[in-house]
Order: C-alpha cells, then structure tokens, then sequence
C-alpha cells in the first residue's frame, strides 16, 4: 500500500473503491490524447493547493469527512421526526436540496419507501400550484418540514415557510405545535429564516457559514436527512474521506481520479467541446446528476469560460438525445455511468420470450438489459468518434454516494484551477436575485 503523504487521518482501505472509471475513450475525435496529458500534468499545483487545504484545514470542504461530532445530536433530531411523522417535506433550493434528492433515491422509489421511516419529499422550486397541492393533499399532523437555506434570507424558501405556517395555523395548530413541526437549517446569523424559528420554538441546527450551498452536501444537508432515512451518515462521510485521501495521496496526477477527470474537461473545453453531458444508467442516479449540474454551471461559468453541463437517464433518454448526441454537432464530452446491474433484477423467463425474435432477451434479467445498453450507448458514441469517459459503480450505497460527492467536487475545484476562475462565488446570480425584491417591493412584477 502507497505511504500516505498527508498522514492526518486513519481511513481503511475499502473493500472496492466507490468507482471506476475509464478514460481510455476520451482522447478521440476533436480531443487529442496528447492534450488530455498535457492538461493532466497542468494539475499538479491544483492537487498542492488542495493537500495544502487539507493539512491546514482552511476548508470545512475538507475536514467535514472526518467529523462525528454533530452527528450524534442530529441522530436524536432524525429519530424524532421518523417516530411523529409519516412525511417529511424539504423546503430548500439548489445545494440545500439537490444533494438530500440524490441521498434520497438510494432507497426512496416512486413507489417506496424504507419500511419504518418516513416519505421525503421536496418541495424545490417555487410554484404556486404546486405547494397548494402539496397542502391540501396532506395531512398535517403527519407531517414535518425540514427547512434548509444557508443565508436564512433565500426568498423562495422563506415564502414557502410563510405559506407552510399559515396553513398549520388554519388548521388549528398553536404555536408551539407549529415549532414542533418544523426544523430549519442555516447559519449562525441573526438571519430572517432563524428569526422565523426561534419566535415559533423550531428546532434549529446550524449550517457552517464558510461552507457554500452546492458543497454542503455532506454537511448536515445530507447527513440529517440521510439520518431521518436510516441511512449510516458515518458511512456517507467515511466514502467521502476515502476519496479525498486517494486524490491526495496520489504520488502522480495520474493516480489521481479527480484530476484526470478535470483534465479530460478541460481538454474538451479547448477543443470546442462546449458541452458535458453525464448520461446515468440507472434512476438512483437521476438526482445525482442534477446536484453534479449545479456544481458545475455554478462553479465555473464565470469569465466568458466554462462549459455547459446537461444530463440524461439511461436507457430512457436513448430514445429522446442519442439521434442528437450521435448525429448532431461534435461538441460534446460525454460521462457514462453504470451501477454494474448485470445479474440483478427480474428474470425474463424463457418461456415468456420463446418467439424467436425476442430470444435475446430469454432468461436474461432486467440488470443485463441495461447493462448491455449502457455499454453499447458508449460504444456506439466511440464509434462515431465522440469523446467518453465511463465509470461503473460496483456498489452504489450510501458510502459510495459520499465518495461520488466528493470526488465531482474535487474535479470541480481542479477543473476551476486549469480555467483560473473561483469556484465559490456565483457574482452573476446575485443580480437576479436583487431585481427580485426590488419588483416585488416594487409591485413591477
């Protein structure tokens, strides 16, 4: 085993690594293999700045993995909410929702639920249909809401509270009724949202201040509701810690998943490849690709530089995007991924699929059709000399989502270091959001 170079911590090796993952198909078409090295060997002072983070622990980015200490307090909130509510509604955008989705698709199905723990559900985007429906549908003494934005002054989320508290009080709720139905996320501030909180006696846990929104997943963004899951959230930072002691104790760039990753962007990036598009083989990925999105458009796209991130689902959107990927304008790097399904599933039984022309899919089980299509759509994308990186999931839990998360935050940060953009601001969105409350104080909407 490679001597660690920054030994800080204790991390056992796992029994297989969160992923894998393949470059091999990535110098093709526009993307020359000699770029994607010269990219990669561009990354050495990006990973210096990272191990210098790390040993200094200048960023909770870094040192949230290896903490337990709030976890135990947030067990007994998690253990609270699951024993008195049948739901769990999150109100919350961006990081402090896109993450919790992703934590929740590992055991949450369109048509399931953990036995013994409560629904979440999300109420990201403000609609107004929508949160009426979500009221009138449910029924509120079943119900809890977990309210998360790290400003405290995040106005659609403070909106849907508002909302939330009047329809309680309309149904009768008291007070103290009403705190014992919501618990809020944000930071130690003296902010609108923990105003609201504290006049109504809510549970409020504290969200890191030096910790942005899109990077907070592992935080108690994720870890409550993971909790509230019963999913391990030791488990979830541990996946997390394993990832980041790989890419930062790797000797080279090319041990490094993180930084090839980034390099193999980049590259993409200076051939005119504008676009990146995650395709996930699997629904558990859906969120995942989403919350992968945000941090990427709102991380990089500064500057005039970046490039455009889209996802798709497997196999699904074989049928709405390949023609377009395939056929379409070269300007595209693609991420495959599968969940290693081949062997899982229902079986197709022989006798069912007995006419000749569906023989192919005799005694084969749901996982290998997929399987099978995952692998053909990146074969196919190869042949059309299209650029694409794969990584296969041997075992996608909850450990293994903590190490997803961290390493797309660390290519992330990488990839903003070869660009020489910072990727903790977002100074474009601020604008918008201004002009919002100025309309609406304004009555000019």
């Amino acid at each position: 085993m490679q001597k660690s170079l920054i030994p800080l911590h204790s991390v056992d090796e796992p029994a297989q690594p969160a992923f894998v993952q393949s470059v091999d198909d990535c110098g093709r078409g526009r993307v020359s293999s000699a770029s994607i090295d010269a990219k990669l060997e561009a990354t050495r002072a990006a990973l210096d700045v990272i191990r210098e983070q790390v040993r200094s622990r200048a960023l909770p980015h870094f040192t949230i993995p290896y903490r337990t200490d709030d976890l135990d307090e947030q067990a007994a909130v998690a253990a609270r909410i699951a024993a008195e509510a049948e739901q769990v509604v999150l109100l919350g955008t961006g990081g402090s929702s896109l993450g919790p989705q992703a934590i929740a698709q590992l055991v949450q199905t369109p048509f399931s639920t953990p036995a013994g723990r409560p629904r979440l559900g999300f109420l990201d985007n403000l609609d107004p249909l929508g949160l009426s429906a979500m009221l009138a549908s449910g029924d509120p003494l079943n119900t809890h809401f977990l309210v998360a934005s790290k400003s405290g002054s995040t106005s659609e989320t403070i909106a849907q509270l508002l909302v939330v508290i009047d329809a309680l009080e309309n149904a009768g709720f008291r007070q103290d009724a009403i705190g014992r139905r919501i618990t809020i996320v944000t930071e130690p501030k003296n902010n609108l949202l923990r105003q609201i909180g504290e006049r109504f006696g809510c549970t409020i846990l504290d969200h890191d201040p030096n910790l942005g929104g899109r990077y907070a997943v592992l935080s108690v963004i994720g870890s409550l509701p993971a909790q509230i899951l019963g999913l391990d959230a030791r488990a979830f930072r541990r996946g997390a810690a394993r990832v980041l002691e790989q890419n930062i104790n790797a000797l080279n760039p090319a041990d490094a998943p993180a930084a090839i990753g980034a390099a193999v962007s980049i590259a993409a990036s200076d051939a005119g490849l504008e676009q990146t598009v995650m395709i996930g083989y699997g629904d558990r990925l859906e969120r995942l690709a989403a919350w992968w999105r945000q941090l990427w458009a709102e991380s990089l796209g500064k500057a005039g530089k970046g490039t455009t991130p889209m996802t798709a689902i497997g196999p699904v959107d074989q049928h709405s995007q390949l023609q377009l990927y395939l056929d379409g304008p070269d300007d595209k790097l693609f991420t495959v991924i599968d969940l290693a399904t081949k062997g899982r599933g229902a079986l197709i039984r022989p006798d069912l699929a007995a006419d000749p022309a569906l023989e192919f899919l005799a005694g084969r089980r749901i996982g290998d059709v997929v399987a099978a299509q995952a692998r053909a759509t990146a074969d196919t994308l190869v042949k059309f000399k299209r650029p694409v990186r794969r990584l296969t999931i041997p075992n996608f839990d909850i450990e293994a989502l903590g190490g997803l998360f961290m390493h797309f935050t660390l290519e992330t940060l990488i990839a903003a270091h070869l660009l020489g953009v910072d990727p903790f601001d977002q100074p474009a969105v601020e604008e918008g959001k201004m002009l919002t409350r100025q309309y609406l104080q304004a009555g000019t909407y």
